[in-house]
């Protein structure tokens, strides 16, 4: 599971660079038949971006370091809020939004949403 997420990560990152680098090539291209690009199209699309981070269970323990064998400080709930600072190994930084408990996090649990434009 975790590496299907890591693929689809790595392919939606891969398309949104190819999109930015292809967009000025068709721009000039469409100059050259003398058919404009409308001047509020987004170079990337939302739909391009990777989505907000979550959790994929009920709750995930805070630990002290990131390391199984660690401290736990708190618990994640799926509810909560919260920021990446950083990730390291595997594991992520993690400030709860909602208790104000910092700590590590595994990454098997938390992760960015993936997502992709159908058009």
């Amino acid at each position: 599971m975790r590496f299907t997420r890591a693929a689809l990560t790595a392919a939606a990152l891969t398309a949104v660079a190819l999109a930015a680098v292809a967009v000025p090539a068709a721009a000039s291209v469409a100059t050259a038949a003398t058919t404009a690009a409308p001047a509020t199209a987004p170079l990337v699309r939302a739909c391009d971006l990777p989505g907000p981070w979550t959790i994929g269970t009920s709750a995930v323990k805070i630990r002290k370091s990131p390391t199984t064998s660690s401290t736990a400080v708190g618990v994640l709930y799926k509810g909560h809020r919260f920021t990446v600072h950083s990730s390291r190994s595997g594991w992520h930084y993690i400030t709860d939004l909602t208790t104000g408990v910092k700590g590590w996090v595994s990454g098997t649990y938390v992760y960015r949403d993936v997502r992709m434009c159908l058009d």
